[in-house]
């Protein structure tokens, strides 16, 4: 609850810095910014400013459900969202880039994402936030921003090696993280990974690192690219409400365990496969709001929005993303 506080704080103020600054040069502003600042300008320069609309992720759908937790989950962690029945969920399924035409086969789409709001029995709440990747690109919010920055100087015409290519050169998961993340056929019919490291405290204080992943009960399902390419450019956002409408969608949501020497304060180095991995429950995604274009501009999700017993990591990329998202959320809310 505490980390909910901060983070609609963060938010809220953020959002009135930036009114009141609005009269500030354009040099001073620039001279001032913050590294969320300066990471949401070049998103805005790759993307281009589209009022109301997420600098990235600005595409998405919102749908209801509720997440039942297992047995085991109650174990590990003294969370109330695993202690009792299942909870109300709010979920936003969305592209990638901050293009809100973006066609949803599109290569650049990827990696689609799935934000989770866990309204919880004690009336806080609690974010998750995922995508398709299955490693991060880089370690920092420096990096990141520096990788943005590097994107947006080498066009075809910029001179070799591009600010991209020297980058990737000394940043080897920035190659290669992209290529993890596919087109799925339906968005619940895909895989979301929690790239960020959190740690569960139990009961009696014991403490495990772990990082989030959704798995389609159905199974996943990705396209070929050339057959991505042809759908229609809406076609994700145009299915899942008919679906959902037929039959809900569920997703097992599973937790790899960390061990001793697997790093956790670096998103771009996924932990090896035979980590023990449990279930924690079920997440059951019920039907599309009636109107997700209204509904999305006040949501708010935010990696570090936890409850008693899951706290955040030294994962430096966690708060990166939470100041990010503020101010990102500060300016659509103008």
């Amino acid at each position: 609850m505490r980390h909910f506080k901060i983070a609609r704080a963060l938010a809220t103020g953020v959002a009135l810095a930036l009114a009141v600054g609005s009269a500030a040069s354009a040099q001073d502003a620039s001279n001032d910014a913050s590294t969320a600042e300066q990471t949401i300008d070049v998103m805005n320069k790759l993307f281009g400013k589209h009022p109301g609309f997420r600098a990235n992720h600005a595409k998405g759908v919102v749908a209801e459900g509720s997440f039942t937790p297992s047995p085991e989950a109650a174990k590990i962690s003294k969370a109330s969202l695993f202690q009792g029945p299942a909870v109300p969920v709010t979920v936003r399924f969305s592209d990638a880039t901050g293009v809100p035409t973006i066609p949803d086969g599109a290569a650049n789409a990827n990696p689609h994402g799935m934000a989770l709001k866990f309204k919880l029995a004690d009336d806080t709440e609690m974010d998750v936030v995922v995508n398709a990747l299955k490693y991060f690109p880089v370690a920092t919010g420096e990096e990141f921003r520096d990788l943005l920055k590097a994107v947006s100087e080498s066009g075809p015409d910029a001179p070799r090696p591009t600010a991209l290519e020297k980058f990737t050169a000394s940043h080897p998961a920035a190659a290669t993280a992209g290529k993890t993340a596919q087109t799925p056929s339906s968005f619940a019919r895909q895989t979301y990974n929690g790239v960020n490291a959190f740690v569960f405290v139990d009961k009696d204080g014991k403490r495990q690192a772990f990082r989030y992943r959704f798995v389609p009960v159905e199974g996943e399902e990705i396209l070929p690219p050339e057959e991505a390419a042809k759908r229609d450019p809406g076609y994700l956002m145009a299915e899942i409400g008919p679906r959902l409408a037929k039959e809900p969608a569920r997703f097992r949501v599973l937790a790899q365990l960390a061990e001793a020497g697997d790093p956790t304060n670096d998103a771009t180095k996924p932990w090896p496969d035979d980590r023990r991995t449990i279930d924690l429950g079920t997440l059951t995604v019920a039907k599309a709001v009636p109107n997700s274009r209204e509904a999305e501009k006040a949501l708010l999700f935010m990696p570090n929005a936890l409850t008693d017993g899951i706290e955040v990591s030294d994962d430096p990329l966690i708060d990166a993303r939470v100041q990010a998202y503020a101010v990102s959320f500060g300016r659509r809310s103008q």
